[in-house]
């Protein structure tokens, strides 16, 4: 087996999650992980294929999955048996606090000697708190670590100091060292997603659960591409926002891949795999220039992929035509967060548009060949009232009364953690939050908590922990009633949905009398704690696109692998 020099570990939110018995909640519904948040950020396999390049071996495993699909699996046994150069562990989501820092703390357990290093998001953020435990030697920030990590690690390698390393934090004889913030690249070009690598890599270490992105994506293998890091926009509650993005990464405008090479991760997508590709960030935000370069490139190409495109703002007319002449298969994903439009303003007071406007873009969008039309609103948002989250629910039903079978809608609760970073996290007075976390070690502790009404990280003015949470079963309740009446649900999987609501409910106010009383949740609650967690506002199989005979191409596989096999062959 290869020896690496960089084994990219993925921890599950909480390390001993198969010990406890932890209510997540619906916190993952509409996201294709499970409450474990078992999927590993997409810089992970950018940072693969940079370091790969430029001839350093990198693994990644990701750990959270192997411990949900393995009930035996020992993680301390496993660990030992690496011996890379260094470990890279994300907290890329607050989420991973807890599970991220005890992977950390076993591996200089079994391997003392080998650095580790951590990245992500939350990672930047908490730089100052997180470089002081003592199971961390590394942190690199900003939202594009890859060039500051192949220079970190040229620099383990050699045994030179990090000095002149851009974006670190560490430690120097008990000193803080912060190297300036210095790596913001302009657009994201100097690196591309190359799907082969991971191809390449379960060949090469014999192991294919490690490298799965999330549990069940073998059968749904959709992909994301980033078109942008940062942001335009100024969403109260978003970590990537506008500000987020200007504290967390010095990133004072969006960097974008130019539209050749998105298209080039397109299809190099579409070589293996015909699941669909979903484009991360509004292609508008870069201009109808680079809208029109996107779709010309596309235009003309045999991929049957279906391509999801974000809407983040209401486009201008022959958008939808545009995309419409261009691609073969497409759908569209939109997030008005509300029904109320004055709520909308406050939590996005740059870009607004009104339900009229979004009306008529839909009814546009289904008058193309548009697949799927998904509609996603929030509980949690600044001046949400109960009355609030159930008259967005009675929305849902004036758009499905307004649409056909393409058109559905979600909701779910702004949680586990309103993001640091953001407006709401940075002021939260100003919105009407009320903070219950501000340190990492405290979120860590959160994590630990049996429900997911004490997990919340914050309350609002109009809204506590324990109300956000019933109106979110409330809300979720009548809304899966309302996709069973206008079948925008599989009716076997919308009698589930409304069993598991009833159960999850009758379970938090077991989970509440054992908190009152200061009690551990019992011990027979672990399994079906962990069954009410999931597919509770809505069924998880909804998020998915339809699936293919064979969802990867064979002959593209065979040949990356027989490629890879010549490689690894002893020289003569």
């Amino acid at each position: 087996m290869s020896q690496s020099d960089l084994v990219l570990l993925h921890p599950p939110s909480v390390y001993d999650f198969r010990q406890k018995a932890i209510m997540y909640g619906p916190i993952s519904d509409l996201i294709p992980s499970s409450p474990i948040f078992e999927m590993y950020p997409l810089g992970y396999l950018t940072m693969t294929n940079y370091l790969e390049a430029r001839g350093l071996r990198v693994r990644i495993v990701n750990l959270a999955l192997r411990m949900m699909n393995d009930r035996n699996f020992d993680v301390p046994a496993f660990l030992a048996k690496l011996k890379p150069r260094a470990f890279g562990i994300d907290l890329h989501w607050l989420p991973h606090a807890h599970g991220s820092l005890e992977v950390a703390r076993l591996i200089k357990q079994i391997h003392p000697q080998i650095p580790v290093i951590f990245g992500g998001l939350s990672a930047t953020y908490f730089h100052r708190e997180l470089i002081a435990y003592p199971q961390v030697d590394y942190v690199l920030r900003g939202d594009s670590t890859e060039l500051p990590l192949y220079q970190l690690l040229l620099s383990l390698l050699h045994g030179k100091s990090p000095e002149k390393v851009p974006n670190l934090t560490w430690q120097a004889d008990g000193e803080l060292q912060v190297n300036p913030l210095s790596f913001v690249p302009e657009n994201l070009d100097y690196v591309d997603l190359l799907p082969e690598q991971m191809i390449k890599m379960v060949f090469r270490y014999r192991d294919l659960q490690s490298v799965l992105p999330f549990n069940g994506w073998w059968k749904n293998p959709i992909t994301a591409i980033f078109n942008v890091k940062g942001c335009a926009h100024q969403c109260a509650t978003c970590g990537s926002s506008r500000e987020a993005s200007e504290l967390l990464g010095a990133r004072h405008v969006p960097a974008f891949r130019s539209p050749q090479n998105l298209v080039k991760n397109i299809i190099d997508i579409s070589h293996f795999s015909r699941g669909p590709i979903f484009l991360v960030g509004d292609l508008q935000e870069a201009g109808e220039d680079y809208v029109g370069q996107v779709l010309e490139g596309l235009q003309g190409l045999s991929i049957n992929n279906e391509i999801i495109f974000e809407v983040f703002g209401m486009p201008p007319t022959g958008y939808l035509q545009a995309i419409d002449r261009a691609v073969k298969n497409w759908s569209l994903e939109l997030s008005p967060e509300t029904h109320d439009e004055a709520l909308r303003r406050v939590q996005d007071e740059r870009v607004f548009y009104s339900n009229v406007e979004m009306e008529a873009f839909i009814q546009q969008a289904l008058a193309l060949r548009c697949h799927r039309l998904d509609v996603f609103f929030m509980i949690g948002l600044s001046g949400q009232t109960r009355e609030s989250v159930l008259a967005t629910i009675d929305y849902c039903e004036h758009l499905f009364r307004q649409s056909d079978r393409r058109l559905s809608c979600f909701i779910s609760p702004l949680g586990p953690f309103l993001d640091p970073g953001s407006r709401g996290f940075e002021e939260p007075e100003r919105f009407g939050y009320r903070l219950l976390a501000r340190t990492l070690e405290e979120h860590r502790q959160l994590l630990l908590q049996s429900s997911w009404a004490q997990i919340l990280n914050y309350e609002t003015e109009w809204m506590s922990r324990e109300e956000l949470v019933e109106v979110t079963y409330a809300a979720a309740e009548t809304l899966n009633a309302l996709k069973l009446k206008y079948r925008r649900v599989n009716p076997a999987y919308g009698r589930q949905v409304a069993k598991r609501i009833l159960r999850a409910r009758a379970l938090k106010n077991r989970l509440n009398d054992c908190a009152r009383q200061h009690q551990p949740a019992p011990e027979d609650l672990k399994g079906e704690i962990h069954e009410y967690s999931v597919s509770t506002v809505c069924d998880k199989r909804e998020l998915f696109w339809g699936r293919h005979l064979l969802n990867f191409k064979l002959l593209p596989i065979l040949r990356v692998l027989f490629a890879e096999l010549r490689e690894l062959r002893p020289k003569q």
